[in-house]
């Protein structure tokens, strides 16, 4: 039975890939195809049959069908050699068109198939295969996508001049191919030399590929995109606000916004701005776990069960459900959680939410040194305020103070307007005694930075009321409370007010905590402490007897058996 290509195309056109590939069958076995005689036409049919599967996302057996034509069409030039003889004599008109008869050369596109395999090993993160098979392919042959891909695989090979040429090609073919702005930009090309890359060349129409007539929207998404990739938080901010004014509820622009504010801290705009990218696009899942991680932290348990319940039914597949699945069982199983994040990186090796999810969660696990890699793992992809902040956390707290202040001022050089990254370098001064004073200094710059800056203000009253200057964290913290209704806030208040045996204050300020968040361990610790303070009892006082309790609550084998 033949199978013609044609039908086999037909089917793969469609999307009938479940039928194509079983048709597929019937034609790589097709005895009507001589491998010896029509190797050409045999090497066709095995890369429609990889089409079909490599369309079902059966990579590892795509791979295998697309040498096997690779090992044919490099033997059809010899069988067609030797075969022309035979049928050269049989031709009698001279005018008899080459592309009628079988000594057609094949059709198929040696690398157009090494692209295709390269595809299959990057879908199964084999980087090192794919980009194997690309440098197979001559430079002048390849085209765009084929340029992307191999600035993708240098990117995560950490090959980053080659990269950077790559993307650069890119560029020059065509300006708007966002992904490589993006990546050259963090890749450290200036905004400058990014625009420049953008042919001016006008095609066949008369008009330059990139309309220069309005470039100023093209000039702000670049500078934008350098200003975030250098840290200058603000600025990128300021660039993105304006191109939203020109493109209301533009999805991509609200999203850069809210992730650039989840980073700096401004989680409650942060949110705004999900909030509303869910409400023009309820059905995205691009960064949504960043979404998730700001909801843990308000902390709004409602709303994060509903994000990974829609998540869930979008698209289980993506690095970003499983770690919002991973943030919505941190407090119920951190183990859990670790194995979800861990699925999410499996997913994607350069999902930077997921290494910093992975950080947070050692750190809340008391293992500060498995931290530092994940942190490690987020700063070699993109370096951002999280990832600082997570490994300023976890050298502390392995007591290595000299790796935690480097850090903190790699933070302060490459953040130089930034208030958090004053405070990373306070914090580190604040751990030991001796530092106190350099601490303050740094807090109290941070604050002048940025007056509303709440952990600053936090951190500074700690270190008053360490060095017994109660009455100063009081009216600091105080100033504070117009402005923010944080549980952190009025439960350090209530903390300074107990231990100035202002009890009905601190009462006050615990329970203020506790309703703006019922989860708040330092408000519930602190409340529990208080009450004890209230009925006249010394709250550092040892607890009874546990073994006593512990005797009263054992059970007799015998009653073990009626249990």
């Amino acid at each position: 039975m033949d199978v013609p290509k044609e039908q086999l195309t037909t089917l793969l056109d469609h999307g009938l890939y479940s039928s194509a590939q079983m048709l597929g069958c019937f034609a790589v076995s097709s005895t009507s195809i001589s491998p010896e005689t029509s190797p050409h036409l045999k090497a066709e049919s095995l890369v429609l049959y990889g089409d079909s599967l490599f369309r079902e996302k059966e990579y590892s057996r795509a791979i295998q069908i697309y040498k096997q034509a690779l090992q044919y069409h490099k033997i059809t030039p010899k069988q067609n050699a030797a075969a022309s003889l035979t049928i050269r004599s049989s031709l009698s008109a001279a005018n008899r068109s080459s592309s009628t008869g079988p000594l057609n050369p094949s059709a198929l596109n040696e690398n157009e198939v090494k692209f295709k395999i390269a595809t299959c090993h990057n879908s199964l993160n084999e980087n090192r295969a794919a980009l194997a098979e690309m440098e197979g392919i001559p430079s002048k042959s390849r085209n765009l996508e084929m340029n992307l891909m191999m600035a993708k695989l240098y990117r995560n090979s950490r090959h980053t001049r080659a990269a950077i040429g790559c993307f650069k090609e890119c560029l020059r073919n065509c300006p708007y191919i966002l992904d490589a702005i993006i990546a050259l930009a963090e890749l450290g090309v200036s905004a400058k030399d990014i625009i420049s890359l953008f042919p001016q060349t006008p095609n066949r129409s008369g008009r330059p590929p990139f309309d220069y007539s309005d470039s100023s929207r093209w000039l702000l998404y670049v500078e934008a995109q350098c200003c975030v990739a250098s840290n200058d938080y603000k600025g990128g901010l300021e660039l993105f606000s304006e191109l939203l004014q020109r493109f209301p509820n533009n999805i991509h622009i609200l999203l850069e916004m809210a992730k650039v504010k989840a980073v700096i801290g401004k989680n409650d705009e942060a949110i705004l701005d999900f909030e509303k990218v869910r409400s023009i696009d309820p059905h995205l899942v691009t960064y949504m776990d960043e979404y998730a991680m700001l909801l843990k932290l308000k902390p709004d348990n409602f709303k994060l069960n509903k994000l990974v319940h829609d998540l869930l039914n979008i698209d289980p597949t993506r690095p970003e459900v499983f770690v919002a699945l991973s943030v919505l069982w941190e407090k119920k199983d951190e183990r859990g959680a670790l194995s979800y994040v861990e699925k999410s990186l499996r997913i994607d090796e350069r999902h930077v939410a997921g290494y910093i999810m992975k950080g947070n969660l050692f750190l809340s696990m008391n293992r500060p040194e498995a931290a530092v890699i994940a942190y490690r793992g987020a700063q070699e992809l993109r370096p951002d305020l999280r990832s600082y902040q997570g490994l300023v956390r976890s050298y502390l707290a392995l007591s290595k103070i000299k790796e935690a202040l480097y850090v903190a001022r790699e933070a302060m050089k490459a953040m130089p307007q930034s208030a958090k990254a004053l405070k990373l370098v306070g914090d580190v001064h604040a751990s030991s005694s001796s530092g106190r004073e350099k601490a303050k200094k740094f807090y109290e710059s941070a604050l002048r930075l940025e007056p509303g800056f709440l952990g600053a203000a936090l951190a500074l009253a700690e270190l008053h009321v360490q060095e017994g200057r109660n009455g100063d964290a009081v009216s600091l913290l105080q100033g504070f409370l117009k402005d923010w209704a944080d549980d952190s806030l009025h439960a350090k208040l209530a903390q300074v007010f107990a231990a100035t045996s202002m009890l009905q204050e601190a009462l006050s300020h615990y329970q203020a905590a506790l309703r703006i968040n019922p989860l708040s361990d330092d408000a519930r610790k602190g409340l529990e402490r208080l009450e004890k303070q209230m009925k006249g009892v010394d709250p550092d006082a040892p607890e009874e007897d546990e073994d006593n309790e512990a005797d009263d609550t054992e059970v007799d084998p015998d009653d073990a058996d009626i249990l």
